[in-house]
């Protein structure tokens, strides 16, 4: 078996004909509309998988994703030759410009569009424009289609379920986006021309190759010519015996557009434990003649040379390897090619990357008048037909781990600042995860209130969603005016009133409204009669008075006035019951007496797209009922929104005095469960961590926030969080006596270490960091 894999590469070498144009040195001879194609005289199928959080996990999770890892190795199919490829690709403008950049509307606002570009750009600029992208490419020898179809269809599952434990994913690419990637390698700085329609090509008689093809391709001594381009492929010359999980992420972390390939050719088990059963006959063989002849030469106590000894003890190891530790015997080998604007800096760049070799002992070479063989072997064709093979363990070649750090780049969504470690922009789209509410947690001066308001602007510039605010300390009035919105003042001298009563068009859509209502004011009527007194009976009659209030207004259809707190409490009164009269007594300072601000008909307009409800004047005894008031208020819009298919965004500056008072946060969590069906997007942001972690509630919300920004941490806060959210020690470095604006970024299942800094010298600055005085 082993034989005959290296045999059919030599065959492979032998029939392969000198190109007569730059279409013919692509090796490709068929492609399908699937993915599949035929290159050579294999079958090969490409998947992309996604990078994941290894530099910054700890000792403990990286054993754990190495582990994993090797698993993945080992379902390899030994019928199959596998390709991992890493591509540093430089950014597609036209796709930088579309998904991230803010389109100009030709308002007032377009100032802070365009230096919010500018800030992205400058960001992307730094990154070098490159971001990584990893595939596994799988050839077959070649066979009828329908097998080959079938086959791969099987590695699919295969491989999904295996990177799937990773937490990466693997995702099978069209042929569209296979002709992509060697679109975007032989035409550097062309990439968004890139366009591919097969049944427009047939007709126009073009042959896909013409679409991808460098203008010119000259292969020399030690590196090619590619248009104005020149490039040279390396090859991993010698291993050292002791090889660091680093070295791959070093080497595809030189900042140029690069490709890395690792071939891997699993054998099946059987098969290599002959092989080394054989090998060590040898040795042995090699051993017995060398003490034989030694005997002859009488001398009998001679030891056996070192050389014969270590390849013993190593050939045994190996055996040992493969029948008891469950690793598999591999051959692999490593090739690299680097792309430069001129054959000075190609020479740098070369040096450069053998000095990462020579960093880790490792030993690259330039594959001298086989440039052209070793572009086809490191390009995702499937094809390898550069002599370098290394036999290899599952945990040897794992150990050239292609995984470095997390990127979160959704399409269409917001900028979150840039990664800490790859210096690539974070652009997270909230709206794709289940639960898309967020908690910004951070000491004073981390930077969360910055970061709080940086995603208001990014929402009102480069989104038509609605955006409230509840804004509890005074900070939110110079940014929500400057964003064009409305500030509303709610407060007992205030001429601004919002009924808690007031039932919007939607309210309660697949819920009863009237439970509800009747949830409301048990949780306006719990503060003023106290926690754990409002009982079952207490409940009944709420919810009764609450359902005769409302009957006109439903059987109407909305065409009576809309009930009052003060009617609530007259229909209390009408009740024989004696707990009615507690009730109604403890309604009566809300309704009634000093602190009546809400028993007023409403007159807030929140139909503003951008609106603060500044809650700053109200008094101790008066915010815990404001609060869950206006979330009343704020879960009629939310509700109004849905039904014309528009997302809502709502803010909570200082959420911990929701958690002060059992009442409020009860509420908020109910809303924080109910708004996410009703497309309502929740941001709550509070530096008093601790305060909010007592609150079993407020415990609960956190887990179940799919998006956490966390900035830096007091020592206490830290280790709680760390237990709740499961975050290594590793990733805490990044929140511990961190800069303001530094942090970790929690998305889904992803965690990313990012830095958010606004540059002081721009207007946007000015406008997050002014506060109402």
């Amino acid at each position: 078996m082993i034989k005959s894999l290296l045999a059919a590469n030599k065959s492979e070498k032998d029939r392969f004909v000198i190109p007569r144009s730059v279409q013919q040195s692509i090796p490709i001879r068929c492609v399908y509309s699937d993915g599949i194609w035929h290159t050579g005289r294999k079958h090969s199928r490409t998947w992309r998988f996604a990078d994941i959080n290894y530099a910054a996990a700890s000792e403990e999770e990286r054993r754990s994703i190495f582990l994993s890892y090797c698993a993945v190795l080992n379902s390899l199919p030994t019928d199959a030759a596998a390709k991992i490829t890493i591509i540093n690709r430089r950014i597609n403008p036209v796709d930088f410009q579309r998904q991230i950049l803010m389109k100009e509307r030709g308002d007032e606002l377009d100032r802070y569009r365009r230096e919010s570009n500018q800030i992205l750009t400058r960001r992307a600029a730094e990154s070098n424009n490159l971001v990584q992208e990893k595939y596994i490419t799988l050839s077959i020898p070649q066979r009828k289609i329908e097998e080959t179809r079938t086959y791969f269809r099987r590695v699919d599952a295969n491989l999904s379920k295996g990177f799937g434990r990773l937490d990466s994913g693997a995702k099978p690419l069209t042929t569209h986006d296979r002709l992509r990637i060697l679109h975007d390698f032989f035409r550097p700085g062309e990439e968004q021309y890139f366009t591919f329609d097969q049944t427009a090509a047939i007709r126009r008689g073009l042959d896909f190759r013409d679409l991808i093809c460098p203008d010119g391709l000259a292969f020399k001594a030690g590196h090619f010519e590619m248009g104005d381009k020149v490039g040279r492929v390396l090859f991993l010359k010698d291993y050292a015996s002791y090889i660091k999980d680093e070295m791959i992420a070093d080497l595809s972390d030189f900042p140029r557009n690069l490709m890395l390939s690792i071939d891997i050719l699993p054998i099946p088990t059987d098969e290599a434990v002959r092989e080394v059963q054989s090998r060590i006959l040898g040795i042995e063989t090699d051993i017995t003649r060398w003490q034989q002849r030694q005997n002859d030469k009488n001398n009998f106590t001679a030891s056996i040379p070192y050389e014969l000894e270590q390849l013993r003890g190593e050939t045994k190891e190996f055996l040992s390897d493969l029948t008891e530790r469950d690793q598999r015997m591999i051959f692999a080998v490593v090739t690299l090619v680097h792309i430069a604007d001129s054959l000075e800096q190609l020479d740098a760049d070369t040096e450069a990357l053998l000095s990462i070799g020579r960093e880790h002992l490792c030993q690259f070479s330039t594959l001298r008048y086989q440039q052209e063989d070793g572009l086809n072997t490191v390009l995702p064709y499937g094809l390898r037909r550069v002599k370098a093979l290394r036999t290899l363990t599952t945990e040897s070649a794992a150990v050239l781990m292609p995984f470095r750090v997390q990127e979160i780049q959704d399409p269409g969504g917001l900028p979150y600042g840039v990664n800490a470690i790859s210096k690539n922009l974070l652009i997270c789209e909230r709206k794709r995860l289940i639960s898309p509410h967020a908690f910004y947690l951070g000491v004073s001066g981390s930077g969360k209130s910055v970061a709080m308001k940086s995603t208001i602007e990014n929402v009102a510039l480069a989104t038509n969603d609605d955006i409230i605010i509840i804004d509890a300390e005074r900070e939110y009035g110079p940014i929500t005016r400057s964003l064009g919105g409305t500030v509303v003042e709610i407060s007992p001298s205030s001429p601004h009133h919002i009924n808690p009563m007031e039932v919007a068009d939607g309210y309660g859509d697949g819920e009863n409204p009237i439970a509800m209502k009747s949830e409301l004011i048990t949780s306006i009527l719990e503060q003023q009669m106290g926690v754990g007194r409002v009982n079952g009976s207490h409940k009944s009659i709420i919810d009764r008075c609450t359902a005769n209030v409302y009957q006109n207004y439903f059987h109407s259809r909305g065409k009576a006035p809309m009930p009052l707190l003060t009617d609530w409490r007259n229909e209390v009164l009408k009740q024989v019951d004696p707990e009615a009269r507690e009730i109604a007594l403890a309604a009566e300072l809300i309704t009634e007496g000093s602190l009546n601000v809400f028993a007023h008909p409403g007159n807030v307009d929140m139909n503003s797209r951008i609106i603060t409800l500044d809650l700053y004047e109200m008094g101790e005894q008066l915010r815990p009922t404001a609060l869950v008031v206006t979330l009343e208020a704020i879960q009629n819009r939310v509700m109004e929104n849905r039904k014309r298919g528009k997302y809502t965004w709502v803010f909570l500056d200082e959420v911990y005095l929701y958690f002060k008072y059992h009442y409020s946060g009860e509420f908020l969590y109910r809303a924080w469960k109910r708004f996410r069906k009703y497309a309502g997007i929740m941001t709550a942001a509070t530096q008093n961590v601790e305060e909010c972690l007592k609150s079993e509630t407020a415990r609960l919300m956190l887990a179940n926030s799919e998006f956490l920004l966390l900035f830096n941490q007091a020592a206490t806060d830290r280790a709680e969080l760390g237990k709740l959210l499961h975050i290594s020690d590793t990733q805490m470095g990044y929140i511990t006596n961190a800069e303001p604006g530094h942090g970790l970024l929690k998305m889904g299942g992803s965690l990313v270490p990012f830095n958010n800094s606004i540059p002081k010298d721009t207007e946007l600055y000015r406008l997050m960091s002014m506060e109402t005085v």
